[in-house]
């Protein structure tokens, strides 16, 4: 685009932009059935240009958003079309996990639009053509009376794309919640769903839609999750509209060039205001006793950063598994935590970094590998490590608890049949200055908790304890964050599924301060192993005790 924007219409559209992804969002949590979206937010929004460049999202969860730009170029791939929807959850082909399901919404215009010599167009109107009217897909937005089939009328092109994450309570596979702690095969955690339109040209594709709901648990939930989903991008594709009849067609596209430039400078003098050299570490993950090794060297040269993994352990037999999707989103969420927050969260922001890792290993596996923890627990070690080699360039605060503490626990007896996963806080590394905070979600995940009424409300669960950790952050001049306490009791049998690391090696500590005690899992007082799934019978209780965060600072 050649059209010259000003540097406050720029920042106007550019804040508008992000506007619709935060909508979006609030849209997608307040519409989804499940507890794990509405109540836990474990969900994601973004917005893509034509050609898949990510062009603004909201803040919601690092590890979906910094893989969604590869999901986005999965769908190019398979030639999308004005009126179709995708869905996505394959992690080799864009996705993170397999319960992450993607939905991709092209937003399309009348070409005569593109071409006429009135570029603001206030008579500018949603066309009613890519918005499914169907008996399952009638909540993605459709407007009453409209058909789902394109009209007569001009031709539309895509000039964006909607994008969703959002993680579902159960997509198949082996174990109720998908997140067994010993899958060896990625069909094992679920249904594997390849780029595929959930509506084709206007036409909902409700034969596709029946049989992939009939291979996961609680269809109804899912299917209310994914109207939820496709609402989102309905809600999207209108506000972007109403945007481009605001500022006109040419300033909208020129903005969502020039806000990716822009982020591109911003991020190369970002990384330009760093110590250059090059900064290696190496930290673990614990599998069974022994501990998998993520290595990874930093190289800081002028306004770009090279990441590489070359001495990471190979790809194992478990499900610690990450595909590279999600190897780069931890990459992307420490470069921004290292430099300025405030660059816009685009493409360009990503451009000046190069990342490397070997195929075949654990941080970029190939399939048929499993991978329900390397979403979850992997990224958090990837991104601990990168920081860990870049506190030998600049002060960064101790580290955090490091896990997700993922707990899932489910039924399929008839009449009792649940499912409930959760993540579970813990503590922040103190940084100095600061004591660290207790009982939050840190690194790659950004949701909240389930509150205790909604938990024991929506499952056979019944909250015994809920509290900090008493003395479990690290020693220092700054004191490490509290881990917490969380006990449920089980008003049924079910199986649990428990994914969690730092069992064996707490947090770290900086700067002469001391490591933050790791965590536990017990089950009835016994401590159990960190990855365990199990049979559990009612009045059983399932405690978790999250790490500590590394304290800062020696009293020395």
């Amino acid at each position: 685009m050649n059209t010259p924007l000003d540097p406050i219409t720029l920042q106007v559209i550019e804040s508008a932009l992000r506007s619709i992804c935060e909508e979006m969002g609030a849209s997608l949590i307040r519409a989804a059935y499940s507890t794990n979206i509405k109540e836990r937010r474990d969900c994601s929004t973004a917005l893509f240009d034509a050609s898949g460049r990510l062009i603004a999202q909201a803040e919601h969860i690092p590890v979906h958003l910094g893989a969604m730009p590869d999901a986005v170029r999965a769908v190019l791939a398979e030639k999308p079309a004005p009126g179709d929807i995708f869905i996505l959850n394959d992690p080799y082909r864009g996705g993170t996990h397999l319960p992450d399901i993607t939905v991709v919404s092209p937003i399309a215009i009348p070409i005569t639009d593109l071409v006429s010599p009135e570029d603001t167009n206030p008579e500018f109107r949603l066309p009613d053509a890519i918005s499914p009217d169907s008996a399952l897909l009638d909540s993605a937005g459709a407007p009453p009376g409209t058909s789902g089939k394109t009209p007569a009328g001009p031709p539309l092109k895509i000039i964006a794309y909607a994008a969703s994450r959002a993680h579902h309570a159960d997509v198949g596979g082996i174990e109720p919640g998908s997140m067994p702690a010993d899958s060896t095969r990625l069909e094992e955690e679920g249904v594997v769903i390849a780029p595929s339109r959930l509506v084709a040209a206007g036409e909902p594709q409700e034969e596709f839609l029946r049989e992939l709901l009939a291979r996961m648990r609680s269809p109804e939930e899912r299917l209310g999750d994914l109207r939820a989903q496709m609402g989102a991008g309905r809600i999207a594709e209108r506000r972007l509209f109403e945007l481009i009849g605001q500022w006109g067609r040419m300033e909208v596209l020129a903005a969502m060039d020039a806000a990716i430039t822009y982020a591109e400078r911003r991020m190369q003098r970002a990384i330009a205001g760093l110590p250059e050299g090059v900064y290696s570490a190496e930290d673990y993950l614990e599998r069974d006793g022994q501990d998998l090794t993520i290595a990874v060297t930093v190289t800081v040269r002028g306004e770009e950063m090279q990441i590489d993994f070359d001495g990471t352990s190979p790809q194992e037999a478990g499900n610690l598994n990450c595909p590279m999707a999600v190897t780069r989103s931890a990459c992307y969420f420490v470069l921004r935590a290292v430099t300025d927050p405030d660059i816009p969260a685009n493409m360009g922001a990503l451009a000046p970094v190069r990342i490397t890792a070997p195929e075949g290993s654990l941080v970029n596996a190939r399939p048929p590998a499993a991978v329900a923890a390397g979403n979850v627990e992997t990224s958090q070690r990837i991104a601990d490590t990168i920081l860990l080699a870049l506190s030998q360039a600049m002060p960064l605060p101790a580290q955090g608890q490091g896990t997700m503490n993922n707990l899932t626990l489910g039924s399929e007896a008839p009449g009792r049949e649940f499912n409930y996963y959760e993540t579970i806080g813990g503590g922040a590394g103190a940084c100095p200055g600061s004591g660290g905070a207790s009982g939050i979600h840190l690194g790659m995940t950004n949701t909240l908790n389930t509150p205790v009424e909604a938990l024991e409300m929506a499952f056979p669960l019944r909250v015994e304890s809920y509290e900090f950790r008493q003395g479990s952050g690290g020693n220092g001049v700054w004191r490490g964050g509290e881990g917490v306490v969380r006990s449920l009791r089980l008003l049924v049998p079910a199986r649990l599924s428990l994914l969690a690391d730092r069992r064996r090696h707490g947090p770290r500590g900086a700067g002469g301060g001391a490591s933050g005690l790791p965590g536990k899992n017990l089950i009835n007082g016994k401590e159990v192993a960190g990855k365990l799934t199990d049979s559990l019978e009612a009045g059983d209780v399932v405690t978790v005790e999250t790490p500590g965060g590394g304290g800062y600072g020696s009293r020395d």
